[in-house]
């Protein structure tokens, strides 16, 4: 859900100028509100099953809620939920991932730790796990990681008793990434895709929704379109759509929950492997080493506010910092090592009660013919995981047969990774660059690579790194603008190429990146510039540097 109305959000500075071709009275069969994850897997299914379909985004795809997860794909707590059903459904389409996109989904071992303060006991949890892996048809190599648990006990406080077990699961480092392939993939099965085009309501008449009314923020220009189905796919937004839209329902259909993370340097005893243990609450922590440096989360937090300006606030960061000193106390971690924080809302089926702890993530698909308005459909839940496996059941929903994937073969990693290392020489002998550029393009872009490769060889510019911390080249920005509907550089940095979140990244790599980009692309000093200042303006409001506090924080505080 990544669509921003324009009462909350009006845009400060004029976007880059684009030739997308106009829209203005064209129809399609499908038209597809949100560009996250679901909106753009929803896209794919139906241009797939050769339906003209259109999805528009008002900001950038992936820029909400997919790009501020915990980027894993789990499905143990909707076990421990007792959802039996959604967690058998997110091991099933995390196969499929595993096995169709390795390079983006891994599979990652994962470490559950369990003090005696625990409320849970080792027996419940050694239930769950069994389980879980009788559903996953997996069983952990415990001998395998006998140095990691045995890491882990040393870090760990050493006044509390642990239990601690391993089990595999998986993990997507980057779902920006798996976005722009799949959004690569709707473009090539017909789709028409537009971002920084904002969905000013829905046309609804004579008790049917007939279109979108659209402002394209490249240009400033309204645009309507007719569609002959419409799909509310915008997450956090899906009420707000609605009511801008006239389209009155009997009751709210989303309940909000803020998701907020820290993002930490490694620190001395820092996990190499995913931590699933409990913060001073005894609410579930996730511990996970991403992107050279240590992700902490997630918070879950009622928010009724406005989804695009969410941001942790001052009482979480504490509340995360707090819970990784209580685990960790040895690594003396303060406010002051605290990189960013971040958060997003969840768009979860409503309860009256709330957004609680105990509210699974599955989908619901909400057809407002019931409130009177045809050829609507509202799309709630869902998670990355399961995100293809909610597209199919959307499509299905409105008469469009999708062929049904085949059982997901077990991901073989030693063949995945020796055939790898064979994709990784071809690409750096295919864009003259060295093995460990080779394999940064292939570890994001996938069977992509080759195509990034070959347009490099073309010439030094194009193989020069984004910045000197980094192998990602230029060549992969440019082709996030030629391939990837990238309009400004925050949707390559942060998204396509997204290096910006990386522990090295700081104002002067943003400077060397947009001025080797706009060697490249043909922009002059005025308009790097400008592209330059509105990458460190989104890329500030998104990963906030707390205020440091000059103690160490303490479990007790």
């Amino acid at each position: 859900m990544e669509i921003f109305l324009l009462a909350a959000c009006p845009r400060a500075m004029q976007l880059p100028s684009t030739t997308r071709p106009a829209l203005a009275g064209q129809h399609f069969q499908v038209a597809v509100v949100g560009g996250g994850i679901m909106g753009v897997a929803i896209a794919r299914e139906c241009a797939r099953a050769g339906k003209r379909t259109l999805l528009v985004e008002q900001h950038d795809f992936a820029s909400g809620t997919t790009s501020r997860s915990s980027r894993m794909l789990s499905g143990l707590r909707p076990l421990e939920q007792g959802d039996i059903s959604f967690a058998r459904e997110s091991l099933r389409e995390r196969e499929r991932l595993l096995r169709n996109y390795s390079h983006l989904a891994m599979p990652a071992h994962y470490l559950l730790a369990l003090s005696n303060k625990s409320a849970r006991s080792a027996m419940s949890a050694r239930t769950a796990l069994w389980l879980y892996r009788k559903m996953s048809s997996k069983a952990a190599d415990s001998a395998g990681f006998e140095m990691e648990r045995k890491k882990l006990e040393r870090a760990l406080d050493a006044g509390q008793r642990w239990s601690i077990f391993d089990y595999e699961d998986a993990q997507c480092e980057f779902p920006e990434r798996l976005v722009a392939e799949w959004l690569t993939e709707a473009i090539a099965a017909g789709a028409v895709s537009r971002n920084h085009t904002q969905v000013m309501a829905v046309d609804v008449a004579h008790g049917r929704a007939r279109g979108l009314l659209l402002r394209d923020w490249t240009n400033n220009t309204e645009e309507k379109i007719e569609a002959t189905w419409v799909i509310n796919a915008s997450g956090p937004w899906v009420d707000r759509v609605c009511q801008r839209s006239s389209v009155k329902t009997r009751r709210p259909l989303v309940s909000s929950a803020r998701g907020s993370h820290i993002v930490l340097p490694q620190f001395p005893g820092s996990p190499t492997t995913t931590v699933y243990g409990e913060a001073v609450d005894g609410r579930p922590l996730h511990v996970i080493p991403w992107n050279e440096q240590i992700l902490v989360g997630a918070t879950h937090v009622p928010d009724s506010g406005d989804p695009g300006k969410v941001q942790a606030v001052a009482d979480e960061v504490d509340y995360l910092l707090r819970s990784v000193v209580a685990m960790f106390p040895k690594a003396r971690v303060s406010s002051g090592d605290i990189r960013h924080s971040f958060a997003g809302i969840r768009a979860l089926p409503f309860d009256p009660k709330g957004a609680g702890d105990n509210i699974g993530k599955s989908h619901e698909l909400h057809n407002h013919e019931d409130d009177g308005v045809k050829r609507l459909i509202s799309v709630v839940g869902g998670d990355l995981a399961t995100a293809a496996s909610v597209a199919r059941d959307c499509a299905n929903k409105i008469g469009i047969r999708t062929a049904t994937p085949r059982a997901a073969a077990p991901a073989d990693g030693g063949t995945l990774s020796l055939l790898q290392d064979e994709y990784v020489a071809e690409i750096a002998s295919a864009g003259s660059v060295n093995e460990e550029a080779a394999r940064a393009i292939a570890e994001w872009h996938g069977l992509r690579a080759m195509d990034i490769a070959r347009a490099a060889r073309a010439s030094f510019e194009l193989r020069t790194p984004l910045c000197t911390h980094s192998q990602h080249v230029v060549a992969e920005a440019v082709s996030a603008y030629r391939n990837e509907c990238a309009v400004t550089l925050g949707d390559v940095l942060l998204r396509r190429v997204p290096v910006a979140l990386g522990s090295c990244w700081s104002e002067t790599c943003s400077r060397e990146a947009a001025q080797r980009i706009g060697a490249v692309m043909g922009w002059n000093e005025v308009e790097t510039g400008a592209h330059l200042e509105a990458l460190e303006t989104e890329r500030a409001a998104f990963l906030r540097k707390p205020r440091a506090n000059v103690r160490m924080a303490t479990a007790a505080d």
